[in-house]
């Protein structure tokens, strides 16, 4: 028997008296891809903040190859072997890709200078040896996001570390991209090292992790083989009660068209385009990274310049060159990365609520206080967001709440038309589940969802109809009844 990599036990930790996590327990062996599972709030992000040093365990051991340890800071845990790729990017925009990955501990040669050829050869090679892509010598503000995360990776893997957490991958990349990650992680593998896996996608989990081990409530609830579980069983310890179904659609759609797009081109992404989404429908939009599906958001929003084509809301002809233009069209947008986009991670919940609807809370300058607190609340009860207050920093909700947040701002504004760009990115299955009948409800009540998502599962449940991009153009549409997985990648590709 293998000597285990990684094992924790008994970590406890608490923050102000609250406990964050109170039993974590896991065990790595090499050579396997193990999944964490949990939902938001299970423990997850604190048990591995333990493990890279970042927070001090209050209880509990930590043996790595069989040595007991304790790390004060994450350079310890990077010396022993272990590295994180975290959900959250934070990449230096101004430096080049190269920079970015081998920020601290360039090499250096003459005089102490950095040796900037060298460092660049570096990179490239790790980057083509996974197959990524990505030259080394871009800068990191000309990236996409999903470019932004395969560089994270690559930082991460350039450690040639023993053990690799990897807390959301995927949330940021489209299925190209996560099939380039799937490959580097099955090399890793074939090397004996271990991979922490943490996704709220489950079919990620059972397409390339051996084992798993699910946390819920801050404790340890069971682990196991992925061979010796099935997907409903793993949802029932996630959330600790079985769930009916997944997807939650009781909408159908009318007649009438409530929005409508004649050849839209735009500065950026988008090229002779043409759709249209009828009252109470839930349509997908659908494509691989850089297909042009959130740059037709960012059109419809008012956030890029239109260079052709026509945007009309029931019947009637539009113009939207700005955020405001859209708002009052009737449109609302949660973009694709709620912390960047989405929220004032220094505000709180309420602030954060009312955030698109200031100039309904007051006169002039002088804010209705009265007035935001019952808005607030409303959509807190509405949209079952869980905070103890609506005084809490957003930043310390979980990522299903924040998401929830990110909506509410949006009904306050009373939209008729919803743009949902990665709408359950890095949220729970029940967190999910809440957001689909949100959408559900939404187009229910005669409004229009447009939908973006990069999880074939979530268009082919949620969607009823579905728009194919490739290239900037649409390259086919799919009625509910015509959907497939197989459908859909012919035609992105």
């Amino acid at each position: 028997m293998a000597q285990p990599l990684l094992e924790a036990s008994g970590f406890r930790k608490s923050f102000n008296g609250v406990a964050a996590l109170r039993l974590g327990q896991f065990t790595l062996m090499p050579g396997s891809v193990h999944a964490l599972c949990g939902g938001n709030g299970a423990g997850k992000s604190t048990f591995l903040k333990i493990l890279m040093g970042i927070h001090h365990r209050d209880a509990g051991r930590l043996l790595r190859n069989g040595a007991e340890v304790t790390f004060d800071n994450p350079s310890q845990a990077l010396d022993n072997g272990i590295s994180i790729i975290e959900q959250e990017l934070s990449p230096v925009p101004a430096m080049t890709v190269a920079e970015n990955i081998y920020l601290g501990r360039e090499p250096v040669g003459l005089f102490g200078r950095i040796a900037f050829r060298e460092m660049n050869n570096r990179a490239q090679d790790l980057l083509d040896g996974f197959h990524f892509g990505i030259r080394a010598d871009t800068l990191m503000m000309d990236l996409t996001v999903a470019q932004t995360q395969l560089v994270e990776i690559a930082k991460a893997l350039s450690y040639d570390a023993e053990v690799i957490i990897m807390d959301e991958p995927t949330s940021a990349l489209g299925e190209a991209e996560a099939d380039q990650l799937f490959a580097a992680i099955a090399m890793l593998k074939a090397r004996g090292k271990g991979v922490i896996y943490v996704s709220h996608r489950l079919s990620e989990i059972f397409g390339i992790c051996d084992s798993y081990t699910v946390f819920r409530d801050g404790a340890f609830v069971e682990t196991g083989a992925l061979a010796d579980i099935d997907k409903d069983r793993l949802i029932q310890l996630v959330v600790g009660r079985p769930l009916t179904e997944e997807f939650v659609k009781d909408n159908t759609p009318g007649d009438d068209t409530l929005l409508s797009v004649q050849g839209l081109a735009a500065d950026r992404g988008v090229r002779d385009v043409s759709f249209s989404v009828r009252r109470g429908e839930i349509l997908a939009l659908y494509g691989l990274m850089g297909s042009g599906r959130t740059e037709i958001f960012d059109r419809l929003f008012g956030l890029s310049g239109q260079t052709a084509g026509q945007i009309m809301i029931d019947g009637a002809p539009v113009t939207i060159t700005t955020p405001r233009h859209a708002i009052d069209a009737g449109l609302a947008y949660v973009t694709e990365d709620r912390k960047r986009s989405g929220l004032v991670l220094t505000g709180d919940v309420r602030d954060n609520l009312c955030l698109a609807t200031l100039d309904r809370m007051g006169v002039g300058p002088v804010m209705n206080t009265r007035a935001e607190g019952r808005a607030a609340a409303r959509m807190i009860e509405v949209l079952n967001i869980r905070t103890a207050s609506d005084r809490l920093s957003v930043s310390h909700l979980s990522g299903g709440n924040q998401q929830k947040v990110v909506l509410g701002k949006w009904f306050l504004t009373e939209p008729r038309i919803l743009l949902l760009d990665e709408p359950t990115r890095g949220v729970d299955v029940g967190a999910k589940r809440e957001i689909y009948r949100v959408m559900s409800d939404f187009a229910r009540a005669g409004g229009a969802v447009v939908m973006v998502s990069s999880e074939t599962d979530e268009v082919l449940g949620m969607a009823d109809r579905v728009v194919v991009m490739r290239d900037g153009r649409v390259a086919g549409e799919l009625d509910r009844a015509a959907m497939s997985a197989e459908q859909l990648l012919h035609l992105a590709v």
